[in-house]
This record gives C-alpha cells, structure tokens and sequence, in this order.
C-alpha cells in the first residue's frame, strides 16, 4: 500500500513536470507524453521484469508487460470517464493514432514471435526483440517531424504555475529515482503471490502486477486531463504500450539461456492478443473523437473496460 501511494505522487509529479517541460521546450504534448512521460511511467514495468528476470520467473515479466499494455487501455477507458475526461478525444489531436498504431505494430511482432519462438540472437538479444527496437525508433523519429510544430495550447499554462525548466526537470528525474527504487517490490511480492495462490506466474503478471504498476499512467494521465493536457494524458498510455515492448530486448541480456519470448509460455499470446484488441478501440476513439467527443467518450470508455473484463475472464479460463 505504501509502495502505491509513494508511485501515485511521483505520477502526479510527472504530469506537471512533463507539461512544464513541453510548454517551456515548445516541444509537441504528444511526443512529450508518448516518449518522455512514457519512459518515466513505464520504470515500474521496467525495474519490476528486471528482479523478476533475475529470479527466474520469466512468465511473470512477459506477463506484465503484456498485461500493462491491456492495462493502459483500461486506464484510457477510466480517465475517458472521468469528470475531465469527456473533452479528452476533442482537444486531443489526430496523430495519437500513429502512436496507438506503433504500439499495435510492435505487439503483434511480440506475438509473432511467441508463435515462431526463433532462438536466434544478437548481442544477447532475440532476433525479435531486435526488430522491435528498430521499428520503434524508426516509427519514433517520424512521430517527432510530425508532432514538432504542435505545441501545447495556452488553456492550461495557469494551472501550471511559473515552475522553471531546471526544477521540472529535477522534478521528474527525482521521481523517475523514486520509482525506480520502490518498484522491485512488486516482483518479490507478486512471486510469493503466485506460488501461494496456485494462480500461476502468467495470470498473476498479466492481471495483478500489470494493473500494480501501471498506475503511474493512472495518476499521471488523470493528473493531465486536469491540467488539460489531454495529449499528454493520452501520448503516456499508448506511449507506454509501444515502450512495454521495447523492454524485451532489455531484458534478453539478462536471461542467458535464450530470449524471453522464445521460451515463454503460449498462454501469453492471448493476451497480446487482447492488447492489440484493445489499442484498435483507442484507435477508433482517436480518429472520430474530435468529432462527437461525448458520445465517443462514453462509449468508448465503456468498450474498453468491457473489452478488457472479457481479456481477463478469457485468460483466467
């Protein structure tokens, strides 16, 4: 409990450190929420599959960041319904479906190589988890030329305050530091979890610890949604879905006896599955959010949470 709260008060740290620092850089709230957010509120999922690699329990780390992304598309239902949230999808603008799109890509090659399981590798890393680092920079970069010109609007700059770039900065790496050092508490908590409770290391990594730590995201997008930094709220959830997928070919050093996703269990592939399944809603509710942007976000909020209870049930059976 005291692990939550500490990661839910570095996700509100992030939210006003991540608009202060794209405000001030003039950088695009998109690419500030989809890489620089995403990295940040991605370092539970990170720390977290690093101790459970190290402890042998593979299908706990594969498990979480595949669940985390099933998670983030929940989290993006509960912040559309959120009082701030019926405005999100109408002042967010169009190119998060490029975001949501490299995260769908970068799934299905995680899926792909469940199913393939090629045992070839490079530097320590699988042939699939190095092809997933190069379409993610590659699709990155271009999300940057696109997203450069599109600064953050003025509606929100007096809920920021007059904090400066130095102290932003300090602020979100000093939270960064404070997520990485309580995050490893989730691995060694979720392993006695699942040896207890005969729930198994797969359903305890995807559904448990993928929820645990993906509330940074939580916080953080409900955090900007308030400062109506909508494109932050929403860059930092599918951005976190495409850098979920980066940290396979982070952890393939660490496992010495093959990459992790040729020796992962199969159960996994469904809720890769489920995960493309549920960015393909965020997709729709991108594309004709800034049209009807209240009916969109409370149909699409209720699809998501619809669709992410039937993921669960599904793998649980």
């Amino acid at each position: 409990m005291a692990t939550a709260m500490v990661i839910v008060a570095c996700g509100v740290v992030l939210a006003r450190t991540g608009d202060t620092i794209a405000d001030r850089t003039k950088l695009s709230g998109v690419w500030v929420g989809s890489v620089l957010l995403a990295l940040a509120t991605s370092l539970p999922e990170i720390v977290t599959d690093v101790a459970a690699v190290r402890l042998g329990v593979v299908d706990l780390a594969v498990g979480d960041l595949l669940g985390s992304s099933m998670a983030n598309m929940l989290l993006l239902g509960i912040v559309t319904l959120s009082p701030g949230g019926r405005a999100l999808f109408g002042g967010a603008s169009r190119t998060h479906s490029l975001n949501a799109a490299l995260g769908i890509l970068l799934t299905i090659l995680v899926a792909i190589t469940l199913i393939v399981r090629p045992s070839l590798r490079v530097l320590g890393v699988g042939i699939g988890s190095l092809l997933i680092l190069l379409v993610y920079v590659l699709v990155s970069v271009v999300a940057y030329r696109i997203n450069q010109d599109r600064p953050l609007p003025d509606s929100h700059r007096d809920l920021v305050g007059a904090m400066s770039m130095p102290r932003a900065v300090a602020g979100l790496l000093a939270s960064a530091l404070t997520i990485v050092l309580v995050a490893p508490h989730f691995a060694r908590l979720a392993h006695v979890l699942a040896e207890q409770s005969g729930l198994g290391a797969t359903v305890v990594g995807t559904v448990l610890v993928g929820l645990s730590t993906s509330l940074p995201e939580l916080v953080t997008s409900l955090a900007a949604v308030r400062l109506k930094a909508y494109d932050l709220a929403i860059g930092n959830l599918f951005g976190s879905n495409a850098v979920n997928m980066l940290v396979f070919a982070a952890l393939d050093p660490l496992h010495p006896p093959g990459a992790l996703l040729s020796v992962a269990d199969a159960s996994h592939l469904l809720t890769a599955l489920m995960a493309v399944a549920l960015m393909a809603v965020g997709v729709v509710l991108t594309v004709l959010g800034p049209q009807r942007p209240a009916a969109v976000s409370r149909g699409g909020g209720a699809a998501l949470l619809l669709l992410y209870g039937v993921g669960v049930w599904l793998l649980m059976r």
